[in-house]
């Protein structure tokens, strides 16, 4: 390897050391903020992943509804996460309409539970707009949505 003048290795161009920039994808949905974001979106997936497959398995015949709801909770959690993970066009547009489609179910699901509470026998991660989870359900899609808006627009304007 050559050294520069003052005796120290040459730096490496900048956005070449990062997978993402490797692959030629935007680096911005999981550095910054976004790693935050990205993050919490985990947890949300490993959490209403484990939780769907453990009620779907043992105890479906109690609430049917509310387990397959959270089931649909879990499978959105997971695309989101991977969108954000994988970074790059295609995957800002999957994680966008991944938030729009959580955003609708949370409102929905917790109008829901709230109008006809006896349909709902055992909660979902949405149930109450996610109360039992501190109503990040109900922020997470909203934050999720500024962050892919706000990372677009100081991408385009670098």
């Amino acid at each position: 390897m050559s050294e520069t003048p003052s005796g120290k290795p040459p730096e490496k161009p900048s956005g070449t050391s990062s997978p993402s920039a490797a692959r030629g994808s935007s680096p911005g949905l999981g550095h910054g903020p976004g790693r935050l974001l990205l993050t919490v979106y985990a947890v949300f997936a490993v959490g209403a992943t484990s939780r769907s497959v453990y009620q779907l398995a043992t105890r479906f015949e109690e609430a049917p509804l509310a387990y397959v709801l959270s089931a649909i909770a879990a499978v959105v959690y997971v695309v989101i996460t991977v969108a954000l993970a994988r970074g790059g066009e295609s995957a800002r547009g999957v994680a966008t309409v991944g938030c729009a489609a959580e955003l609708f179910g949370v409102l929905t699901i917790g109008t829901w539970t709230v109008l006809d509470p006896s349909a709902f026998p055992d909660s979902t991660v949405w149930s109450n707009y996610g109360l039992g989870y501190l109503l990040l359900p109900l922020v997470l899609p909203v934050v999720g949505l500024v962050w892919l808006r706000r990372s677009r627009t100081a991408e385009r304007a670098a």
